[in-house]
């Protein structure tokens, strides 16, 4: 008998036995892969598990592929007992998460395993129902700032190339949220149109003083002239906007954000923070820069923010790089001008193991709620296959304590959550009015769209969630009866002058996209289809064709500089018919799909690989965004309109 084998049959005199005299025999695994120590959790038998902890060789920092530990494990047997020792005795955490996110809470839940989420929610304080998961805002929503209003949180976040420029979103609970406006909405004010993708509007601060919301961002130009970084300031009496034109101050650096107190303003930036006084409108720079302080870890700081407390400026900084080395640091200053003394419990905010699935955690802003209470929104980003950021750089969000001696800590210096209870605040529906615009309708917001779901959303126009790589020709994208009607663009996808790309961000890991679409006539060469899209030097497009007097399907991948056709085929009289087109991912495969509406779909390419959708794709250019999907039409010469009835993405 082996190990595996006396294991299962829950012989504890055979388990020791054969530890005792071959020890090295706990780090085997079972076919599947399972360390043993983790299967005799799985198996539901204590006394195996207790022997196995306190006599055998086995470290309890063992796991599996997946990132699941003992606990995982034990979760899945159910076994109360098993589970009160791992939790009181072994110190295994109930919130921690695997590399889907997958927290042993959620499997005691999702089990229904009653004894054992009694015992969960008295240890953790909450319900399962009565937490949420980390990140809260899922695909590309790096470099989060937060402001509350009464009760009202805003949020924006980077945007880069896209337009309409920096979102502006809303939450009442800090969990949900949802885009409202843009800071930037007119194509005119954008200057987005000569800009290579991963330049434009980067990490933004949003503000609020005396009845006005504040907006800057740095605008990044390309690396071809002698200026590359510019600051812009917008501001409106409503989250929602519409925005004042951006003022341009020219100062050096990136990140900025804006202090105000007894009725002036200053402006801070990198590198370190870099601190002046601005007009009072916010709109020019009245004093020379002078550095605050350049950080706690002196590599790469960055993301400065302000807050008073308690006659102490604290002031924070994301430091470390956008790497595995992010973190957050705080340093305080009982003067605005004065030296700042670095926290003793610095970094604030890191994630410390490298297996887990939240990473490059840092570049945040504390909030006070309504209630006492404080958060930490912060960046975070989540890889497949440890190496590829296919989502780009998500937000998250975790409580912040205050220790005796008055400094801030997020999640008790755990690093970030998987798994937090919710904060205690009212909760409301999303279409709730909020201070300044006007209620949005589902069909309006579109978070996530089931596929059996046939409503329109173009309807009421185009859901806020689309935005398209640098801002659209005048009459590039118009709705009709419902429909989306989409401008060929005269340059292709790898092309920086390409427009009327209509995209929204992929959220999750796995999800499937379809668009409902009428054929149009088409002159040799023109496209018309779907997109997944990084940027013009990484895309995939799935798209009908003509050549000669024949229509074709096909897919087609562009990395760096080439593109990859793949196989033809041949699609009879297409022209002025409904057809679906369709794209499902799981991870990073990729099956395009296609079939007459509401007839059977046909597979037409399998891609098994595209890794070249996220930051560490290619080497080319600014690389911070996230994978999108979406419409587009290629015309050339000639001119091009295609009809969309109906958009549809659901996660999987």
């Amino acid at each position: 008998m082996n190990l595996q084998e006396a294991i299962k049959e829950q012989n504890l005199d055979e388990v020791i036995h054969i530890l005792e005299s071959e020890p090295n025999r706990i780090d085997d695994k079972t076919d599947d892969g399972i360390p043993l120590c983790l299967y005799a959790a799985q198996a539901g038998d204590f006394p195996i598990v207790k022997y196995i902890v306190e006599y055998s060789r086995a470290s309890m920092n063992t796991v599996d592929d997946e990132n699941r530990n003992i606990l995982h494990y034990a979760a899945m047997s159910g076994n109360l007992e098993m589970n009160r020792y791992l939790v009181e005795k072994v110190g295994m955490d109930i919130k921690s998460g695997d590399k889907k996110l997958i927290t042993p809470y959620q499997i005691a839940w999702e089990k229904e395993h009653k004894e054992l989420l009694d015992y969960y929610e008295k240890c953790v304080g909450a319900a399962y129902e009565d937490m949420y998961h980390n990140p809260i805002r899922t695909g590309m929503f790096p470099d989060p700032s937060i402001v509350r209003v009464g009760e009202d949180y805003y949020m924006v976040n980077s945007s880069f190339i896209f337009f309409p420029c920096i979102p502006v979103s809303h939450s009442r609970d800090l969990i949900n949220w949802e885009i409202i406006g843009y800071a930037i909405t007119n194509p005119e004010w954008a200057k987005l149109d000569e800009l290579e993708g991963g330049r434009g509007y980067w990490a933004p601060d949003i503000s609020y003083d005396n009845g006005t919301f504040y907006i800057t961002a740095t605008y990044r130009l390309n690396d071809t002239g002698t200026v590359y970084r510019k600051q812009i300031v917008v501001s409106s009496d409503k989250p929602v906007g519409p925005y004042s034109e951006p003022a341009i101050i020219d100062e050096d650096g990136i990140d900025p954000s804006i202090f105000h107190e007894d009725g002036r303003h200053y402006m801070l930036l990198n590198r370190g923070a870099r601190i002046f006084e601005l007009s009072s409108d916010c709109k020019k720079q009245i004093t020379e820069a002078s550095l605050l302080y350049y950080g706690d870890h002196k590599r790469a700081p960055e993301g400065p923010h302000l807050l008073k407390k308690d006659g102490y400026y604290y002031l924070f900084l994301a430091e470390g790089g956008t790497g595995p080395g992010h973190r957050i640091t705080v340093a305080r200053s009982r003067e605005l001008m004065g030296n700042y003394e670095p926290c003793p419990y610095n970094p604030i905010m890191r994630q410390m193991d490298e297996k887990a699935a939240i990473q490059r955690c840092g570049h945040g802003k504390p909030v006070c709620t309504q209630n006492g209470e404080w958060y930490m929104v912060y960046l975070c980003g989540r890889r497949l296959v440890d190496q590829y950021s296919i989502l780009g750089r998500e937000t998250a969000l975790d409580p912040i304590t205050w220790t005796q001696d008055g400094w801030p800590v997020v999640n008790n210096l755990k690093g970030p959550s998987v798994l937090q209870i919710r904060p205690n605040l009212v909760r409301v529906l999303e279409t709730t009015d909020v201070s300044g615009r006007e209620a949005l309708s589902d069909t309006e917001t579109l978070l996530t769209d089931e596929l059996t779901d046939k409503v329109k959303i173009f309807t009421n126009g185009i859901p806020k969630d689309f935005v398209t790589p640098r801002p659209p020709e005048k009459d590039g994208i118009n709705i009709k009866n419902g429909n989306l009607i989409l401008k060929g663009s005269r340059y292709p996808l790898s092309s920086v002058d390409s427009r009327n790309i209509l995209v929204r961000r992929q959220s999750a890991f796995c999800f499937k996209a379809e668009v409902d679409f009428m054929v149009p006539e088409l002159s040799e060469g023109q496209e018309a289809g779907i997109t997944c899209y990084y940027d013009e030097n990484t895309w995939v497009c799935f798209f009908f064709s003509k050549e000669k007097d024949s229509y074709f399907l096909q897919v087609k991948e562009h990395v760096g500089k080439f593109d990859i056709p793949h196989d033809k085929e041949l699609i009879d009289n297409p022209a002025g018919g409904k057809y679906m087109l369709g794209v499902e991912t799981k991870y990073l495969h990729r099956r395009f799909y296609y079939g007459k509406l509401e007839g059977e779909t046909k597979t037409i390419t399998e891609l098994p690989n595209v890794y070249y959708l996220c930051d560490e794709g290619v080497s080319m250019g600014k690389r911070f965004t996230g994978a999108m999907v979406g419409m587009y039409g290629y015309a050339g010469e000639k001119p091009l309109f295609t009809e969309y009835e109906d958009f549809r993405y659901q996660e999987l």
